[in-house]
């Protein structure tokens, strides 16, 4: 079905072949493209990694579903536990001493998504959400495997603290501090992810080893 044109023609800014020559479009898209680009201009707003993992994708979405498996391949979370809440967990984030964050994991089989909803001091508004797909390599990169992508939104509350109140000490350094060190951050967990699927998938291993007594979908 094609959009009646009406619906269009009273929105502004649009750019298409209706309104746009093919030569003034790919003017305009060389216009926007550049060597480099400043690091907030990327990643100020929303951070994206992706990665190659030479693992089936099966076996990737069933190690990330287990949110225990966190434990292992982020550079700071140990130590989950069951909360009160059904669903909900409860670990140590060590990047800031007596720090408490909270997780539920969803996920969906269907679609290879993995969302791990935290946050930091308190489980009742899981604010910080972390977003990841697999996706089969073979429909995308036409090899097996899988491919891996992994996006971070900044939530208003990166900014601030909602919760105050439930900081561990005075001057607690807080996690949107770290925001401008997230894709780093985050590509080094990436890179552990990587390491441990490929590492145990190439030696003939399960690639979940951890007693999937903890945060699971």
């Amino acid at each position: 079905m094609t959009a009646a044109p009406s619906t269009l023609a009273d929105i502004p800014g649009l750019i298409r072949v209706e309104n746009t020559s093919p030569e003034q479009l790919a003017a305009h898209c060389a216009e926007m493209t550049r060597e480099a680009y400043p690091h907030q201009q990327v990643y100020g707003r929303y951070c994206t990694i992706e990665e190659y993992v030479d693992c089936p994708p099966a076996q990737v979405y069933d190690y990330l579903r287990q949110g225990h498996h966190l434990e292992e391949w982020t550079c700071s979370l140990r130590g989950f536990a069951p909360a009160q809440t059904p669903g909900l967990w409860v670990g140590r984030d060590l990047l800031e001493e007596n720090t408490s964050i909270y997780c539920k994991v969803v996920a969906s089989p269907d679609a290879m998504t993995v969302d791990y909803h935290c946050a930091w001091d308190q489980g009742e508004q899981l604010w910080m959400i972390y977003l990841m797909r697999v996706v089969p390599a073979q429909l995308v990169l036409d090899k097996p495997g899988s491919l891996i992508t992994w996006t971070n939104c900044r939530h208003p509350y990166y900014e601030a603290n909602p919760y105050p109140d439930r900081a561990p000490r005075p001057g607690r350094r807080w996690v949107g501090e770290y925001w401008d060190l997230f894709y780093a951050g985050h590509t080094l967990e990436m890179r552990n992810l990587k390491a441990i699927l490929e590492h145990r998938h190439g030696s003939g291993r399960p690639v979940s080893v951890l007693p999937s007594t903890a945060v699971t979908q």
